[in-house]
């Protein structure tokens, strides 16, 4: 679906996937809170590259859409109506308008700051003022890098960003770790000096292991930045290979590719299990939204989503 008539259409819906054999997919979120014991709520970005203000009403395809206010006063709303809440981004928040020229990065933590963002994790773009750029402007950000396949031991980033991170919502354990794509050839050397890459299966591997088997998470989560699908180069790492080739994993929520899926995929994992992968385009054009319903043994039963388009319906 191109970008135009996607932005048209999505509206949101109840997830028509099938996560385990006795899984029963309800019409609306009232009989699924009937039948659940616990609800988690996933809000997710990627690829904002510093657009704080909406596109122009003259910008054609994206006229009058996206814009960081109103994404806030979405976000707000939806707190209001949900308990528990986990906000995150999978990367690039920076380059791509003056604001990152003049400010450096400073204003988009500040901003998802504000907006109560959860955890977010490095995309390609975030290493475009260098390490010492993007150190200058990290005390602005009240939330966690999550960084598990960047390897900053030899660098001023040393111990300056996270190898996960488990949230407790409302006795739901929920655990993220974040893997970002390969820097050699995309990011000058001076920028990230001697940041060692380490490689994203193996490491998505032993972290879902970790945050599954040691810590006992309800949930997995990774947060990636290497690209939902490269059809020119079928062997490129992906988010559709990660998640063929892993276990453990719930949920990937990807950016790199910009790419506006029209709901959460759904893929098979290395042990016949499913996982969900989902990326909203990039530029805050979209919000998206997944609730994850359990049981009261903390299993998963039902899943529903809503991509939510920011524009100017949304009042701030």
């Amino acid at each position: 679906m191109n970008r135009k008539n996607f932005l048209k259409t999505i509206s949101g819906g109840t997830l028509a996937l099938t996560l385990a054999p006795n899984l029963v997919f309800a019409e609306s979120s009232r009989i699924l809170n009937q039948n659940s014991e616990y609800k988690l709520t996933i809000l997710h970005t990627n690829d904002q590259h510093s657009r704080i203000e909406p596109f122009d009403a003259s910008d054609g395809r994206n006229a009058n859409k996206g814009g960081f206010a109103r994404r806030a006063t979405l976000i707000q709303q939806i707190r209001n109506q949900e308990k528990n809440v986990l906000l995150l981004d999978s990367g690039d928040i920076f380059q791509g308008t003056p604001y990152f020229n003049f400010y450096g990065g400073e204003l988009e933590f500040k901003l998802m700051s504000m907006m109560g963002y959860d955890a977010s994790t490095m995309g390609n773009h975030d290493f475009d003022n260098g390490l010492e750029g993007f150190l200058k402007v990290l005390p602005n950000a009240k939330f966690p890098f999550i960084t598990s396949n960047y390897d900053f031991s030899n660098t001023i980033l040393d111990g300056k960003t996270e190898k996960y991170r488990i949230f407790n919502k409302e006795g739901i354990k929920v655990g993220i770790f974040a893997v970002g794509i390969e820097l050699d050839g995309l990011v000058g050397k001076k920028q990230y000096k001697e940041t060692k890459y380490l490689d994203p299966i193996e490491i998505a591997q032993q972290y879902a292991d970790f945050l599954r088997k040691d810590k006992k998470c309800d949930l997995v989560i990774c947060l990636s930045h290497i690209g939902y699908d490269y059809r020119d180069e079928p062997n490129k790492i992906s988010d559709k290979i990660l998640a063929a080739k892993t276990d453990n994993i719930d949920l990937i929520l990807g950016g790199h590719t910009h790419t506006f899926l029209p709901e959460p995929q759904n893929f098979t994992n290395k042990s016949g299990k499913k996982v969900l992968v989902n990326q909203v385009g990039f530029a805050g054009l979209l919000l998206g939204q997944i609730d994850f319903y359990f049981d009261k043994n903390k299993s998963v039963k039902n899943i529903s989503w809503n991509n939510q388009v920011i524009d100017d319906r949304i009042l701030v």
